[in-house]
């Protein structure tokens, strides 16, 4: 399971000309793989998000960039955070993960969601739906992409997917985690009850208990072993040496979006700095605790305003693996699920 991820969100950088982007983005990648971090994961879209930047930033495909990485990290998993589940069929979906598992000498674990950016879809001519229509995709994607993933042939016809004794060799080289992202009560935490080793929560710490109260309740319905799931809490994250440099690296990415924080009153400054978790190495240490004290079993880390920086990429790791290291966190209550 994923105790300490180290998400890529984002692909535009500071004087970081195309011809250089990837080579950037592998240091990260290397860097995490040297410090403590056990999963790097990147999007999927094909837009970067509102909150990160603007639609014309500089975005790549999401499983292309896994095997590339593959190639320059030796022990991570390698994962999306998550996949759209609208934007592939599963069965192709299903080969895709394999193949990253077979490239990365057995680290592929599949990171899934429903899909939600509107703009994505209507642009690039894949169908939206209602919210209903992604969660039932969903759901039926994965009873043909878990049996392919287990060396099955599975054989299934559903509303929006159907296969036939669907095959899928190579096999995987190992048994590839299975991760839903989401905070949804009713459906996502249901589906990770039901389907996955491991979700993903994108909501507000205050929020958690409630979230891991809900995936209990849906665990005891289904007759799963609520340990058998790790869960782990998605951060927005921006560290430096000291908590003024953190917080100075923090104004110049929110610049970069528009925002001023000397320009604004104080209210507004705090609800702009309360977006992310930033400070020094105590700083971090403590809101990683703060974390943890939930009963949060790992997290997933991006670092959107400086991670382009190996140097902040290796402190990360020294700080959150303190927390979450193997050592260290509460979670993760066996090595692999049985699910599936």
């Amino acid at each position: 399971m994923t105790r300490l991820g180290y998400q890529i969100p984002n692909f535009t950088y500071p004087g970081v000309a195309d011809a250089d982007l990837f080579a950037t983005i592998a240091a990260q990648a290397a860097a995490a793989d040297r410090s403590g971090f056990d999963t790097v994961l990147v999007m999927d879209h094909f837009y970067q998000l509102p909150m990160l930047g603007a639609p014309t930033d500089r975005m790549l495909e999401c499983y292309s960039l896994l095997a590339a990485l593959a190639q320059h990290t030796s022990t991570v998993r390698l994962a999306a955070l998550v996949t759209g589940n609208t934007y592939r069929n599963p069965a192709l979906l299903a080969k895709t993960v394999t193949t990253l598992d077979i490239v990365s000498g057995g680290r592929a674990q599949l990171g899934i969601g429903a899909g939600w950016f509107e703009l994505e879809h209507n642009s690039l001519g894949f169908e939206f739906g209602t919210f209903t229509d992604r969660f039932e995709k969903l759901e039926e994607a994965l009873q043909i992409i878990l049996p392919m993933l287990r060396d099955e042939r599975p054989t299934f016809t559903g509303a929006h997917y159907r296969v036939d004794n669907a095959i899928n060799q190579p096999a995987p080289l190992d048994r590839i985690p299975i991760m839903i992202g989401g905070s949804g009560e009713k459906k996502t935490l249901r589906m990770v009850a039901q389907y996955a080793d491991e979700g993903n929560l994108t909501c507000g710490l205050d929020e958690v208990p409630r979230k891991l109260d809900a995936l209990a309740a849906h665990c005891e319905r289904l007759g799963r072993d609520r340990a058998e799931i790790a869960m782990t809490k998605q951060m927005q994250c921006v560290i430096a040496p000291t908590a003024e440099e953190a917080l100075t690296e923090a104004k110049a990415f929110l610049l970069t979006r528009g925002i001023d924080l000397d320009a604004v009153d104080e209210d507004t400054r705090a609800v702009f700095l309360g977006l992310v978790n930033w400070g020094g190495p105590d700083e971090l240490g403590e809101q990683f605790e703060a974390v943890r004290a939930m009963g949060i079993d790992g997290v997933t880390c991006a670092l959107p305003a400086n991670g382009h920086n190996p140097e902040r990429v290796e402190l990360l790791g020294q700080v959150a693996s303190k927390v979450f290291g193997p050592n260290q966190a509460q979670g993760a209550r066996r090595s692999v699920g049985q699910v599936g």
